[in-house]
């Protein structure tokens, strides 16, 4: 995260084992990489619950980033996100991530409640989670994305 931080794409990718793109270096990316940073100094248990490169099987492409915001809170909950590639989407790979992190969430015994939050306009995400038993629980208004509405699920 720190080579992506300074755009040095060919450490962070030496270090990642797969070859990034300038995706991974994006103001969006650099800010999760920073925020995620600052997570896991400030606290190192965060490790394991913070956003990975994803690589599409059998064909070892980058397709984006996805994880937790952090691990389970006192009540249980994780949120996660993730971000497909723009040439990789409305491939069904958002789905599968969304789909690798709810396993991830219920294989953890300290996991009651994933939560989701999207923007109330992003049509791409609120199809993605349909499905998935997400149900609408409030709105929150995020300083980084604005008006996001709050989905969870129990696991």
């Amino acid at each position: 995260m720190r080579a992506l931080l300074k755009d040095d794409l060919a450490r962070a990718s030496a270090e990642a084992g797969v070859a990034l793109t300038e995706y991974f270096v994006t103001d969006t990316a650099k800010w999760v990489w920073q925020y995620r940073v600052n997570q896991l100094t400030s606290d190192p248990g965060y490790m394991g619950w913070l956003t990975e490169i994803v690589v599409a099987e059998p064909e070892g492409a980058v397709v984006g980033y996805a994880g937790f915001h952090g691990p389970p809170d006192e009540a249980g909950m994780v949120e996660l996100g993730y971000s497909v590639v723009p040439v990789y989407r409305r491939q069904g790979y958002a789905r599968a991530m969304l789909t690798a992190l709810v396993h991830r969430a219920v294989a953890e015994a300290r996991v009651g409640t994933v939560r989701v939050t999207i923007s109330p306009d992003n049509a791409a995400s609120l199809a993605t989670i349909s499905g998935f038993g997400f149900v609408e629980v409030g709105e929150q208004w995020d300083e980084e994305d604005g008006l996001e509405v709050i989905f969870e699920v129990p696991v």
